[in-house]
C-alpha cells in the first residue's frame, strides 16, 4: 500500500476548475491589451493614419500613410497562421483537446455570404470612423482614452441590436 502523501490528487471541484480557467482568460486578456497599448492600436490617430491609404499620395513616400501598424497587422496573422496550423480537428484528432476546454472551436463556415460582407463593411466603416475596433476601445477604457468611453457603449447597443435583428 502507497503511503497517503503518493496517492493521486482528488480531481478539482468544477468550481475551482472555472476559476482557474477565468484567471488564466484574464491573464491573457490583460497581455493582449498589453501588446495592443504598446503597438499603438489604441490611439486612434494612428490607426486612422494607417488606414488613410490616399496620404500615400502627399508628399514623399509614406507620405502621411502611417505604415507601422502593418508590422503589427502582419504578425498577428502569422501567430494565427501558426495557432491555425498546429490545432487540430476534432475530426483528425479526437483525443487532442484544448488545456481547459473539452474541444476546440473552430470556424466551420467555408463559403462567404450575404451576411458575412454586410458585418465587414460596417466594421470597417466603424473602424476608419472612429479609429477603433473592440479590443483596442476595450484596452483604451484602462489606459484613459476618454473617446473609448462614447465609444464602447454605442459598440455594445450595436452588438446588441444585431443579436437582435439576426434572430
Amino acid at each position: 500500500m502507497r503511503p497517503d502523501h503518493f496517492s493521486t490528487p482528488p480531481r478539482q471541484a468544477p468550481a475551482a476548475r472555472l476559476a482557474g480557467g477565468l484567471l488564466l482568460a484574464l491573464a491573457a486578456g490583460l497581455l493582449f491589451a498589453l501588446g495592443l497599448v504598446l503597438s499603438g492600436m489604441t490611439q486612434p490617430a494612428k490607426v486612422i493614419g494607417f488606414l488613410n491609404l490616399a496620404g500615400i499620395a502627399q508628399g514623399e513616400f509614406p507620405g502621411a500613410w502611417d505604415p507601422s501598424l502593418a508590422f503589427v497587422m502582419g504578425g498577428g496573422v502569422m501567430i494565427t497562421l501558426l495557432a491555425f496550423s498546429v490545432t487540430p480537428s476534432d475530426a483528425r484528432h479526437p483525443q487532442r483537446k484544448p488545456w481547459l476546454g473539452t474541444r476546440f472551436d473552430l470556424p466551420t463556415q467555408e463559403h462567404i455570404d450575404a451576411p458575412l460582407l454586410q458585418g465587414a463593411v460596417i466594421f470597417g466603416i466603424g473602424w476608419g470612423l472612429a479609429g477603433y475596433c473592440p479590443g483596442p476601445a476595450l484596452a483604451s477604457l484602462l489606459t484613459g482614452g476618454q473617446d473609448s468611453w462614447l465609444f464602447v457603449p454605442a459598440m455594445l447597443a450595436g452588438m446588441w441590436l444585431a443579436r437582435r435583428l439576426t434572430r
